[in-house]
């Protein structure tokens, strides 16, 4: 088993109540601090205390996820979001003016607190004590999103499908099993549109609240101070957007021309964007989630024996849980256990080739995970998402190389690695409209569902509406944003993924050409956590942290070009 860091401060055995909390926090407050020693130890138990409730929580969220019926386990995570936050909160701004008002703070390693130091003053900047019942409201809100969502299923035939796993028929051959089985899901999503819209409606009302209360005009200019944007601005995603729609949509558009002439169609259908275009079945990489992730520890093994050794612990210790079922919360996720050291890999497998991309994407999340667990304090693990999310995509183009694994068949193996690429360059148009988006929402707070759905459509249609005739199905195409749990779940969390896109193809590349130092490179940028800026990381993993028009233009290429070797 997975042994936690022993602990020093805090008791072996803390029961997470508030009254056992308290006095923690109070010590906390008031100790003395007399030197530069003292101070560094003050963090060394302060950032103790975090990791045990992060881990706490953390269990409370994926037990609750894995079965969004319990009402026990809902009660619990509900617990934590109202009786131990908001009393943590008043706390934390507490010791941060503490350590900000420290004779001592000045003296402390500059290179080695920066970052942190960095986060600390940000976080007493957008402190307000009114905020704490509203972030109270809203974590418990955004919950609601995976009960509604994590309750939607279909029959199709004889049998009860999760969405997940009817997705999975999208694939089929026969077009007319595809639209039944798009038209099912489509009207089930559409079901619940209304109490989705009111749920995002309340929540878009709570978040606008906060941001007013920390004086700014509007929640995202608040997320991107929250979110610790100090290496780009509003404008930068805009160009960023631009830059997407003149060098990536077209390169789509000529693959969509290509799947209609060989689909034969007169024009492609919601239903027609999954199969196979040489009219061969579904992609099988593994037949059950033990064997997706028993192959996933032979593909990570060839990799580095290292990385297979990451994904094999985790395995002994029971931290997967990959199977699709009714009533276990939709989507997929790494979460790091910050005292284990550790994390728990979540998803919804419903044996396709994208359960294989989600398990090496989670999988990049996981080594990232143990290679930072080492990091003196709990604050130097929490990562940007322009960071995290590029050890995640790197590891689903860096593994490509070993998919042998799960294909033994050469031409499988061949359309495996051209989905992917297509996969990766269709990534990037649709960060930029979820992006976009959020940005409207956010600007005009005072919108109307009409309204939104004009929105939503006019950016869509700007980057080519996935390339589909969505001309019968409106509805459907309007309704699209709700399938996006970022927008409901984590605001403002998702233009990262496509900064980290970018990387990932660099970071391949690099490994393409060397792998011995490509791979080096990947993983000293992962060690460093965030005890660098994004800039100097990426650096590290001899990289740019640029998505300009002309870096997105070559990295397109880049890819493109590697499409036409395969």
């Amino acid at each position: 088993m997975i042994s936690a860091k022993e602990r020093t401060y805090i008791p072996a055995q803390l029961e997470i109540k508030w009254e056992n909390l308290e006095p923690l926090y109070q010590e906390l407050s008031s100790r003395q601090i007399n030197s530069v020693a003292e101070l560094e130890q003050w963090l060394h138990d302060r950032s103790e205390l975090e990791a045990a409730l992060e881990e706490d929580f953390a269990w409370r969220y994926i037990r609750m996820t894995c079965d969004t019926t319990n009402e026990e386990l809902l009660q619990n995570f509900q617990y934590f979001a109202t009786e131990i936050e908001p009393k943590i909160a008043p706390y934390n701004n507490q010791l941060n003016q503490k350590l900000v008002d420290s004779e001592f703070v000045n003296k402390l390693d500059e290179k080695k607190y920066f970052i942190y130091l960095r986060s600390i003053k940000k976080s007493l900047e957008l402190f307000r004590e009114e905020n704490i019942p509203v972030q109270t409201e809203i974590q418990l809100e955004q919950q609601k999103y995976q009960s509604i969502t994590g309750a939607m299923s279909v029959h199709i035939g004889d049998k009860e499908f999760t969405l997940e796993q009817a997705a999975a028929l999208l694939k089929d051959t026969d077009r007319s099993k595809r639209q039944d089985a798009w038209e099912k899901i489509t009207d089930r999503r559409l079901q619940d549109k209304q109490p989705l819209n009111e749920l995002f409606d309340l929540l878009l009302v709570l978040r606008h609240k906060v941001a007013r209360n920390a004086d700014f005009e509007n929640f995202r200019d608040y997320m991107f101070q929250a979110l610790g944007r100090f290496d780009y601005t509003p404008q930068d995603c805009y160009a960023f957007h631009e830059a997407i729609e003149t060098a990536v949509v077209p390169i789509l558009r000529e693959q969509a021309h290509k799947r209609q002439e060989a689909l034969g169609l007169d024009a492609l259908k919601p239903w027609d964007m999954d199969v196979d275009i040489t009219g061969k079945p579904a992609l099988k990489p593994f037949q059950n989630g033990e064997d997706l992730v028993d192959k996933s520890i032979a593909c990570f093994n060839r990799i580095n024996p290292y990385l297979g050794e990451r994904l094999s612990i985790m395995k002994e210790n029971g931290l997967f849980d990959v199977e699709s079922r009714k009533g276990k919360a939709p989507g997929g996720y790494n979460y790091p256990l910050a005292e284990t050291g550790a994390p728990f890999i979540f998803m919804n497998s419903a044996n396709t080739f994208r359960d294989l991309t989600t398990m090496v994407h989670e999988g990049g999340h996981a080594v990232h995970t143990f290679l930072t667990a080492g990091l003196e304090l709990n604050d130097f693990k929490h990562c940007p998402s322009e960071v995290a999310e590029l050890a995640s995509m790197s590891m689903e183009l860096i593994s490509m190389d070993n998919w042998d694994v799960y294909f033994s068949d050469e031409e499988e193996l061949k359309r495996a690695k051209r989905d992917q690429l297509i996969d990766v360059l269709k990534t990037l148009p649709w960060v930029a409209v979820v992006d976009q988006f959020q940005h409207w929402l956010y600007t005009n707070p005072d919108h109307t569902d009409a309204q939104r759905r004009d929105a939503w459509i006019q950016i869509y249609e700007r980057f080519g509406a996935g390339f589909i005739d969505w001309s019968e199905h409106s509805d459907a195409e309007a309704n699209l944003w709700q399938k996006q749990l970022h927008i409901f779940e984590v605001p403002f969390y998702y233009i990262e993924y496509g900064m980290a896109q970018l990387g990932a193809i660099a970071v391949w590349k690099n490994y393409k050409e060397n792998p011995e130092k490509g791979l080096q490179q990947y993983i000293d940028a992962l060690k460093l956590g965030y005890t660098k800026t994004i800039t100097e990381i990426y650096e590290t993993a001899g990289i740019k942290f640029d998505f300009s028009a002309d870096y997105v233009k070559e990295l397109a290429e880049f890819v493109k070009s590697e499409l036409e070797k395969i």
